[in-house]
């Protein structure tokens, strides 16, 4: 997919707008508004003397549950069924959680109403090794059945659901966007936050196809605006961020800083409870860290595959675990936040920018952003020979 209709002039602004918008935030003056403006003259929300933006919270504390489920993977050569399949199992997950399983006529008769469920990050379609014009297929659209159906859940308990997918977007034709994807109590889809960036470099012969911001940014941005680049919800159960990004402290400590106080981390085959803990205890938010459980009968992997850590956990922001998953079987982690206290007392960690700024500005990465500017590999070893192009060519 190619840029042209991006004005070069543009192009070169938006390169230069993040830094551009963290020197905005250096140039300070005064308690302020929690804003920042970026070299396009876009608005980026991000605290400034510990104050960011918020919408009033309709509760003082709100029950959280991570679901840790399987990863059982769609069968392209049964789709359909396979993947109602799994869009039921998930829906049943969603209603033990809220103790109001189908078998008891749907009456909670355990434990209390859960405010905010947080799933991983391909709790229904799984993970496979995938061509593009299977992933095509395999795909959602949104809203869709699933999203319908997940939706139907939360305005039934009235709670938030965060989960992830695949999906297709007529905006960007030929990608598959891997997304995060935040349904509210009404039904409907709050927040649609696209994974940042792919691990670039790591893998040999195999990278991964679906389409991250990094991977088009000069676009994204164009469409969409800084601000989004870094994407925070912001409810009325708390502000909360979705990440499938994994082993990216600054990418976390900037979604702290933009106003986070709960970060849900979601990456399937690859969740770490130690990583959750790190992450709340550096950014002093609150961490759920949702990992995936073994599965049984997936395709291609054994049970254990993607099982790390120690499961799945919720962190408050000193990194004293609150919650977490008694083993790798399918469970759910559950605890009460304080969000109201939290935000009435937060106090950031101090970032000393002034020094960092320089250093951040003049870094060169070895693989820049765009990647899938140009075109978009078909194939996961397409994908790996693209990174050896860039990485000879940066």
């Amino acid at each position: 997919m190619s840029n042209d209709r991006i004005n070069p002039s543009r192009r070169a602004l938006i390169a230069g707008a993040g830094a551009a918008g963290m020197a905005g935030v250096l140039a300070t003056g005064g308690a302020g508004t929690a804003r920042a403006d970026d070299a396009t003259g876009q608005r980026i929300s991000v605290a400034r003397n510990g104050r960011y933006d918020t919408v009033e919270l309709r509760q003082p504390a709100i029950n959280v549950t991570a679901i840790q489920s399987r990863v059982r993977s769609v069968d392209i050569r049964n789709l359909r069924q396979t993947n109602s399949e799994n869009l039921a199992h998930v829906l049943k997950l969603i209603d033990q959680a809220q103790g109001s399983a189908e078998e008891w006529g749907g009456e909670r008769l355990w434990g209390s109403k859960q405010d905010f469920l947080c799933m991983h990050e391909f709790p229904i379609q799984g993970w496979q090794p995938w061509n593009r014009t299977e992933l095509q297929r395999i795909a959602y659209e949104l809203p869709g059945p699933e999203s319908e159906a997940i939706g139907e859940r939360a305005r039934r308990f009235d709670c938030y659901i965060s989960w992830g997918a695949y999906v297709r977007d007529p905006d960007w034709p030929g990608h598959i966007l891997n997304l995060s994807i935040l349904t509210g109590p009404d039904g409907r889809i709050v927040a649609k936050q696209w994974k940042g960036r792919n691990a670039l470099g790591l893998f040999g012969n195999f990278a991964l196809i679906g389409t991250t911001v990094y991977d088009v940014l000069d676009q994204f941005v164009e469409m969409y605006g800084w601000d989004e680049v870094l994407p925070v919800a912001r409810t009325d159960i708390g502000n909360i961020a979705l990440t499938a990004v994994g082993l990216e402290p600054m990418l976390y400590q900037c979604l702290g800083l933009k106003g986070a106080e709960i970060l849900v981390m979601t990456v399937t085959g690859g969740s770490n409870a130690q990583s959750a803990i790190d992450t709340a205890r550096a950014n002093r938010i609150y961490t759920v860290g949702v990992g995936n459980s073994v599965t049984a009968d997936n395709i291609a992997f054994p049970e254990a595959a993607g099982v790390r850590g120690d499961g799945s956990v919720i962190v408050d922001p000193t990194g004293r675990t609150l919650a977490q998953t008694a083993n790798h079987h399918e469970d759910f982690a559950s605890t009460r936040i304080p969000i109201a206290d939290f935000r009435a007392t937060r106090r950031f960690p101090e970032i000393p920018a002034a020094i960092l700024l320089p250093v951040l500005q003049q870094y060169q990465p070895t693989f820049k952003p765009n990647g899938f500017a140009e075109r978009l590999p078909e194939t996961y070893r397409e994908a790996a020979e693209l990174v050896r192009e860039r990485m000879s060519r940066d």
